[in-house]
């Protein structure tokens, strides 16, 4: 078993480039983002909590559609330019935090899972739905949208990433998903057990 990525990844690819997956150039970033937002099911959502926010251009894309959101990374030079794009948005949060381990108390009706999940070990994907299915409210949504590639460093991809959430016998209803050449998307509704 592979063990998750740890922080010290990230920040040796943010020290060599501060966009080093061109998220603010990429013409399939901004296809994907677009995306990603036309699958929420709510044109507003109270508290939103995104897992992996690297320098926040879906962040700030994402913040139009909540009244509260918390971003999260574990780099500290991607989170200074994710909190200096959403610094006119008050009501946006980037901590530097590594999920499971650090994963909020709070209550969230929208957790945002976007190419970060093949990032963690078995063991940290499964701590990591526990927390998710603990902290999100009922009738709250789950948007997984992964990169579907084989990518050398990753222990996971993002079928075993997506298919893992699908197994969950209870907690989750899947209400839909798509997959494109170069990513998988798919949605969730909390509901209780």
């Amino acid at each position: 078993m592979r063990p998750s990525l740890p922080p010290s990844y990230f920040d040796a690819l943010y020290q060599a480039q501060p966009d080093p997956w061109s998220f603010e150039t990429s013409p399939y970033e901004q296809a994907k983002y677009s995306a990603t937002l036309a699958a929420l099911p709510k044109a507003q959502y109270r508290s939103a909590f995104e897992i992996g926010c690297s320098i926040g251009v879906l962040t700030e894309r994402l913040a139009q559609r909540c009244e509260r959101l918390l971003a999260v990374d574990v780099a500290e030079r991607a989170l200074g330019r994710a909190r200096e794009r959403c610094c006119h948005l008050p009501h946006v949060q980037c901590e530097l935090r590594r999920v499971p381990e650090e994963f909020p108390t709070e209550t969230f009706d929208l957790v945002l899972v976007s190419e970060v999940g093949y990032y963690w070990s078995w063991t940290d994907l499964a701590r990591a739905q526990t927390c998710i299915l603990q902290q999100l409210e009922p009738g709250g949504h789950l948007l997984l949208i992964h990169w579907v590639h084989f990518a050398v460093d990753y222990p996971l991809n993002a079928d075993e990433v997506h298919e893992s959430f699908l197994g969950l016998a209870q907690g989750l209803q899947h209400l839909g998903g798509r997959r494109e050449p170069d990513y998988r998307l798919d949605l969730f509704e909390r509901v209780m057990p």
